[in-house]
């Protein structure tokens, strides 16, 4: 069906649950460390804004994160169902540093995420910010170790090949090899910068909707200023991880560029855009700077970047996906610098709050971060085809042998499942983020926990049901 195999059908329900399931963990470690600095920030100044702000964004902190543990579950799963060839092959590498990630960073997220989100009053203010700050150190240790392994996989380093499979020689070698600082600064950063301006759409929302308060506000300062920091910070990263994969993976970089042949000792032109035909092997509808893709890539004015047909087709990424992935994320990454910029000058000129073209811009914006992290998710990815594991094993040998049916079954099933349920979730996320934050009058107990309503036993329960509430108050005046 439409030129499709088993394997096509693996990949792309490995491609749509991961999708799925990087959304959240990139909101879940930049909400924890915003809620460790809201803490912190509420703990010196005293200003119970801040307090607010903490009550307001663990409740949606909690949400996430439940969905974050149920779809990363599903993705441990594929790799023993759909890619056990995978598995026997690099699992001495992979199944180790995954478990590190559970025995560390799960370990450690699970023992103080209870204290953080139903300790409130319970336990002393110190120790309620250290189980806080517990989280947020936890949910960059995993992203630490899950970065190691997709690493890894990208430029494998400290092993041997004994009988078909990959033996570690050099733990070190293996969790540091050479994209890997790279790679974790970037996608760190980039969680941050999404969970930045996911708080400012929230707050823009509210604002042009006429409810303004110090809350509100307090949330649009912040997120803007870590726009305006942060965004050009992970513009420099992402120069540096260019230089990195030119390196290394000097194909992928031939397939994002679109660039098919180099032409004498001329330098490399930058195509800003065209439609790459991995068929007829040329850049259609090319837009080109002459000079400007030797200045970026290799930072000279002389030196070529290798070409596409420099490789064998079949060791070649797909082009044409890779291409147009990579200017996306690179885009909204420039959107984002400018939205950081126009804060500033608006700030500069008391504004930041009244201006409604600049509010409409950071409410469309609040996806922006995410969508980014998709397409430098699959720029990375699709633009490490044919390789599994980069140079060692090719995908067309890592895959389960499952037939057509089977993988067109399990496919569907996915898709239904994950709509219904985590776009039921998403619905009450979203719920949440419109009711926005409660000010507080002096009062410091939150809702649940012992003695009242109800008793809170699992991080979802720490969403209250005010949300739902309110919408069946509605229900009745309409009635």
């Amino acid at each position: 069906m439409f030129g499709l195999e088993a394997l096509d059908l693996a990949r792309i329900q490995f491609a749509f649950t991961i999708s799925f399931h990087i959304l959240f963990p990139a909101i879940t470690i930049g909400l924890a460390s915003y809620l460790a600095v809201l803490e912190g920030l509420w703990l010196k100044t005293h200003d119970d804004t801040y307090r607010d702000l903490y009550h307001f964004w663990s409740k949606i902190f909690a949400v996430n994160f439940g969905m974050g543990v149920v779809s990363g579950l599903v993705m441990a799963y594929q790799f023993g169902t759909n890619w056990s060839r995978f598995s026997d092959f690099a699992g001495s590498v992979t199944g180790p540093l995954l478990t590190y990630e559970v025995l560390t960073a799960f370990f450690l997220e699970a023992g103080f995420l209870g204290v953080m989100l139903f300790g409130w009053n319970k336990v002393g203010r110190g120790l309620h910010f250290f189980a806080t700050v517990m989280v947020a150190i936890g949910t960059l240790i995993s992203t630490f170790w899950i970065l190691a392994s997709n690493s890894w996989m990208q430029t494998p380093q400290g092993f041997e090949i004994v009988n078909g499979q990959v033996i570690p020689t050099d733990w070190l070698a293996v969790i540091f090899n050479p994209s890997f600082p790279y790679r974790l600064m970037h996608m760190a950063t980039a969680a941050f910068v999404a969970t930045a301006f996911f708080v400012g759409a929230s707050a823009a929302w509210h604002l042009l909707r006429g409810k303004d308060n110090p809350a509100i506000r307090k949330m649009l300062s912040m997120a803007m200023w870590m726009a305006l920091i942060v965004a050009p910070i992970q513009a420099v990263i992402g120069d540096f991880h260019g230089l990195n994969t030119l390196k290394h993976q000097p194909a992928k970089i031939a397939a994002i560029e679109g660039h098919w042949e180099n032409h004498g000792n001329e330098a490399t032109p930058l195509i800003l855009f065209g439609w790459p035909d991995m068929k007829e092997e040329r850049t259609k509808f090319s837009v080109e700077i002459p000079y400007l893709g030797s200045l970026i890539l290799t930072h000279s004015l002389d030196k070529q970047v290798p070409a596409l047909k420099e490789f064998p087709p079949e060791d070649r990424p797909n082009s044409t996906i890779v291409f147009w992935s990579f200017r996306i994320m690179v885009g909204l990454g420039m959107l984002m610098i400018f939205t950081g910029l126009w804060s500033l000058w608006l700030r500069k000129r008391d504004k930041l709050y009244t201006s409604r073209p600049f509010l409409y811009l950071a409410l469309w914006m609040g996806p922006s971060g995410l969508i980014a992290i998709l397409a430098g998710w699959f720029t990375t990815e699709v633009g490490r085809q044919p390789w599994v594991v980069y140079g060692l094993m090719r995908t067309a040998d890592a895959s389960s042998n499952h037939s057509f049916m089977q993988m067109s079954i399990t496919l569907i099933l996915f898709v239904v499942v994950y709509f219904a349920l985590f776009g039921a979730g998403l619905g009450y996320m979203m719920r949440l983020v419109r009711k926005g934050p409660k000010i507080s009058e002096g009062e410091e107990t939150p809702e649940g926990g012992p003695g009242k309503k109800r008793t809170p036993a699992r991080p979802l329960s720490a969403a209250d049901d005010s949300a739902d509430a309110d919408h069946d108050t509605r229900l009745h005046k309409e009635i």
